[in-house]
């Protein structure tokens, strides 16, 4: 049982399991986000790359209008969601990734 806990807890974006004080939508978006959204942006190990980028409040210039419609429609290289997920499901979504802080420069 500590292993699937321990790979969830590595599984999310950095910061995010400090973050307890999630409210019951913010921790909905996540499981969403870590269900669906995680096999292409977040890294299924510490040194692999990911196929989508890094998620965060910063994403889509901080917009959660882009950000909405970004998952419901998707992209050239992204499924959409509006037929998997409710209006409500992607403002969980959005609503989580506004509290996942933005990813630090790797230095070089």
């Amino acid at each position: 049982m500590w292993r699937g806990v321990l790979l969830f807890v590595l599984a999310l974006p950095p910061g995010a399991s400090a973050q307890s004080g999630l409210n019951e939508q913010q921790r909905l978006g996540q499981t969403l986000f870590t269900q669906s959204c995680g096999v292409c942006h977040l890294k299924p190990q510490i040194t692999a790359n990911t196929f989508g980028p890094t998620l965060s409040k910063e994403s889509a210039g901080g917009s959660e209008d882009v950000m909405r419609a970004t998952i419901s429609n998707g992209t050239p290289r992204m499924t959409g969601f509006k037929h998997t997920f409710e209006p409500a499901q992607i403002d969980a979504i959005v609503a989580y990734l506004k509290t996942v802080p933005a990813p630090q420069a790797t230095p070089r």
